[in-house]
């Protein structure tokens, strides 16, 4: 049974003259694509069909805002576009008063901004370092306040602004922004500020440093990511206001530029291309802001993910 076994593998590894052949290697198969593959390829997919639904209104005020109104008379808004001209920005801007409400959006959002996060960065510092008596309490009450719907607060603040004798006064529109973001603020930056190690601020009382130089040269640059990432935030929220700002505010040169685009709006009312060019106008600040502390952005939310 030996011999006749490994004859007929000669036979089958020789070819039809006798001789040895080269024996015949399978092709090798492609592995079959796995689900986890079609997840990753179906998620790309939906993730780009979802960002270019979302980029299709802004592509759309961008090409009208750069069309003349003659052309849209003629063609209608969503057709393609068949001029081109930047005269829109020139008449949003002086014409339809967008410079002087962007310069009062600016005078409102940035010492808004810097106020609000040093007043919550200090008080951050003392709930989070310090062993201060019913700061849980503070938390609480600073948190509650952020849940209270602005709505029921409207005639409330206006009427106290008239007391107080600074209603239709940019700083009256800055006292309201900062009473009623610092309290989120600080409950942000109190989670960031109390998972830094005690260590190091044990270290800084040992070099003899005091309370205000370990909340300036320790503590705050190592909030640094948190700092910025709320920065973007209540930067956007503020210069993106309008019911604080119709609320306390009523001279037209007063207005910031959200409440000037309801006006524009009004003034050109088919102009198509006028008013999507204060909508370009009002939103280059915030995207620039962004941008610019984007990756500072990020990097707090991770880490705020990790904590």
């Amino acid at each position: 049974m030996t011999a006749t076994h490994a004859t007929t593998d000669l036979k089958d590894a020789e070819g039809p003259a006798g001789r040895a052949g080269p024996a015949k290697v399978a092709a090798p198969r492609r592995p079959a694509p796995s689900g986890r593959a079609l997840r990753t390829a179906g998620f790309h997919l939906s993730a780009g069909l979802l960002s270019a639904l979302w980029l299709l209104p802004i592509a759309l005020v961008l090409v009208t805002s750069t069309r003349t109104f003659d052309d849209i008379a003629a063609h209608g808004v969503g057709s393609w576009p068949h001029s081109f001209t930047f005269d829109s920005f020139r008449q949003a801007w002086v014409d339809g008063g967008q410079q002087r409400a962007l310069i009062n959006s600016m005078l409102v959002t940035i010492p808004t901004v810097l106020l609000s996060l040093g007043l919550a960065s200090m008080a951050a510092f003392a709930l989070s370092r310090y062993d201060l008596p019913f700061r849980r309490v503070l938390l609480l009450l600073m948190l509650g306040g952020n849940l209270l719907p602005p709505q029921i607060l409207l005639i409330p603040v206006s009427k106290l602004s008239e007391l107080l004798g600074i209603y239709d006064q940019l700083y009256a529109l800055i006292g309201v922004q900062v009473g009623f973001g610092v309290g989120f603020y600080v409950f942000v930056l109190h989670g960031f500020m109390r998972a830094i190690p005690g260590e190091i601020q044990q270290a800084a009382v040992i070099d003899g440093a005091n309370p205000w130089q370990i909340y300036w040269r320790v503590i705050l640059p190592l909030a640094r990511p948190a700092l910025a990432a709320l920065t973007a935030l209540s930067f956007t929220w503020i210069f993106n206001d309008l019911l604080w700002a119709i609320t306390v505010l009523r001279t037209d040169t007063q207005m910031p530029i959200t409440a000037s685009l309801i006006g524009l709006q009004g003034q050109y009312v088919s102009m198509w291309n006028v008013i999507a060019a204060g909508s370009v106008i009002a939103a280059a600040p915030t995207v620039a802001v962004f941008l610019r502390f984007q990756r500072h952005f990020v990097a707090g939310l991770n880490l705020g993910a990790v904590k």
